[in-house]
């Protein structure tokens, strides 16, 4: 039988986990992985993720660029860093909250705060599932809340997609909001009354029914939570399938995502006939929109024509 091989670790997880091995000697005692993270981590709070640089990280803590290159080798170990400790790990109130609603509510809350103190960390491109210290305790606490439920771990994995992930979505959406009302000033009232205003001027009733009523409702000056109540749906659905396998009724699902056509995305023919298809739906686009500016004028002159009109 043979032995799985021990896998190398990349230079970043193994410095996360604190199993790298250290430079044999270097400039200053002030230069650390620790504390070049930290700078890093500064440098991005202020100026965002694109202003870290190996650079930028040394001038800020005063040495050459290539003397940090002794303790991190390359800028995306430096960024896997900065995530582990901008992300930090879940607090005990997450396994102390009570039952497993509200252990994940919990951490859905905990989770959206580091990524509105540190709203960079959402810029980094996801590749994957860190195999990082605090990235792994925030799983774990997630596992433990539903530890006790009837389902299965790949079922456990899939609930907490909907909880980070919900928290990912409301963290990208309320930086970029925080963002404009830096911009605009006036706060959150005058964003929600320059988007509502926005809207009225480009959506008309003949095109978009719908959604000019949900505008003519107010529904961009509400003051209200749509994550939370997102998150709430989520779980309440969760907390109805556990029920239901409680009584031996488990759903097998076919997965969602179109696999079909991995295998010939990169044929030639295949992509040329679907930036056809994205042509041809542009032209009926176009196509409808003067369809309804006809209209509009058709009744305009109608009512012209018409007695009293």
């Amino acid at each position: 039988m043979t032995e799985d091989l021990e896998p190398e670790l990349p230079r970043g997880i193994a410095l996360a986990w604190g199993v790298a091995a250290s430079p044999q000697r270097g400039p200053k005692r002030e230069m650390s992985v620790e504390r070049i993270v930290e700078a890093a981590v500064e440098i991005a709070d202020a100026d965002g993720l694109g202003a870290v640089s190996m650079a930028a990280v040394a001038a800020r803590m005063g040495f050459t660029p290539m003397s940090l290159y002794r303790y991190v080798s390359a800028k995306e170990d430096l960024v896997l860093l900065m995530q582990e400790e901008a992300t930090g790990a879940p607090s005990d109130a997450v396994r102390e909250a009570g039952g497993w609603r509200e252990q994940l509510e919990v951490l859905f809350r905990e989770q959206l705060q580091h990524y509105l103190r540190h709203p960079w960390v959402l810029d980094i491109p996801i590749s994957g599932v860190p195999a990082t210290p605090n990235s792994a305790a925030w799983m774990d606490a997630g596992l433990s809340a539903l530890a006790e439920t009837p389902l299965t771990y790949n079922e456990r994995l899939a609930v907490m997609l909907i909880v980070t992930g919900t928290a990912h979505w409301a963290g990208t959406i309320l930086a970029g909001y925080t963002r404009v009302e830096r911009e605009l000033g006036g706060g959150t009232d005058a964003v929600a009354r320059n988007e509502d205003a926005m809207f009225r001027s480009l959506i008309t009733a003949d095109a978009y029914p719908h959604l000019r009523a949900a505008i003519e409702s107010g529904v961009f000056l509400e003051n209200t939570d749509p994550f939370s109540f997102a998150l709430d749906r989520g779980l309440e659905g969760v907390a109805a399938y556990i029920a239901q396998v409680g009584e031996g009724r488990r759903e097998q699902r076919q997965p969602w995502i179109a696999a079909d056509d991995a295998d010939i995305a990169d044929d030639k023919r295949f992509r040329e006939a679907r930036k056809a298809v994205r042509d041809a739906e542009r032209v009926l686009r176009a196509a409808r929109k003067v369809e309804r500016q006809t209209a509009r004028e058709a009744r305009e002159r109608r009512a012209k024509q018409t007695p009293g009109g």
